[in-house]
């Protein structure tokens, strides 16, 4: 069975800048979702949203923009502004998991309350004609929140709803529940997109024997930590390429240069580079001390002396 394959947004790290050299370097996504957009009661568009999905910073890509929020006022705002860019489509987060999220009620903090997201999607189908998809956890307390939420959901033309198979207040750890998402397939009649773990091709090759109906799948983390398992997958190879480092080494310069042109000041761009080492450093032999090496740096020099021992393998 052929598969679409969905860039999972991760804030901070899926932002233009990476999805363009991902896609120029790998391939084999074949659509991105966007980081979110979240007001905080403000009805302005930061300057860093709005680049991340103007057309001319996503030329090779398909994107989807997102909205992180529980106020329907924000979500019509934020629907109208992606509209005026051009966008014909709106993802809800109602899936991330970290406290200063969900203690203000919002992304896996709301699938607890079916009534506001009913309210919500009401209002926003009847003022607006964008079409609404959902990112989702399977609740924040318990992994049966989500059962009571697609009633709500079946009522509107939802176009589909992708399910991190976890609850929120695990963040990400401990396992995913499979046999939860399980259930949300047997309860539901809408699309759905499994998320959650996929790390490596032989995980994605048991997902896709344990779940035949899903041909929608979203990676995040294990997207970052290896940018060749979408192609591996589209290819279903177990393979790397020949010049795997050549490739993950011009990949990683294009990140770089782009950084440099954004952020002020060495340090800070070394660090924004750790973050992404962090996820990189899983797929070498070492990844701990990968990751040392990356934090010792505090220049452009040292930085680039350790690169070059890790891109040899000489460490």
């Amino acid at each position: 069975m052929s598969c679409t394959l969905i860039s999972s947004p991760l804030q901070g790290f899926t932002t233009f800048q990476f999805r363009n050299a991902f896609q120029k370097y790998f391939g084999g996504v074949d659509v991105f979702y966007a980081p979110y957009i979240r007001l905080n009661g403000k009805f302005v568009i930061k300057p860093g949203y709005e680049k991340d999905l103007l057309a001319k910073n996503n030329k090779t890509l398909t994107i989807i923009p997102q909205v992180m929020t529980n106020s329907a006022d924000e979500f019509i705002f934020v629907t109208k502004y992606v509209q005026s860019l051009g966008y014909k489509e709106l993802n809800w987060n109602l899936g991330c998991p970290y406290p200063m999220v969900t203690n203000k009620g919002m992304g896996s903090g709301l699938i607890c309350d079916p009534n506001k997201i009913d309210h919500i999607l009401d209002r926003v189908h009847s003022e607006t004609d964008i079409t609404v998809s959902m990112k989702m956890r399977m609740g924040y307390e318990t992994n049966t929140e989500i059962l009571g939420v697609f009633p709500i959901l079946e009522k509107y033309p939802i176009k589909n709803v992708g399910i991190h198979a976890r609850i929120g207040k695990q963040l990400y750890k401990g396992g995913v529940d499979l046999n939860a998402f399980q259930r949300c397939i047997e309860s539901t009649s809408l699309k759905l997109y499994y998320n959650g773990d996929i790390t490596t091709v032989d995980r994605f090759r048991e997902m896709e024997e344990r779940f035949p109906s899903i041909d929608h799948w979203m990676i995040g983390r294990g997207l970052i930590s290896d940018p060749f398992l979408p192609s591996m997958i589209k290819d279903d190879t177990l393979e790397y390429p020949d010049d795997r480092m050549e490739v993950f080494s011009k990949f990683h310069d294009t990140l770089f240069y782009q950084f440099e042109e954004k952020l002020k000041g060495e340090k800070g761009v070394v660090k924004k580079m750790l973050s992404y080492w962090e996820y990189f450093a899983t797929t070498f032999d070492n990844p701990t001390k990968v990751v040392k090496m990356i934090k010792k740096c505090k220049t452009f020099e040292t930085y680039d002396i350790a690169v070059k021992k890790i891109m040899t393998l000489e460490f």
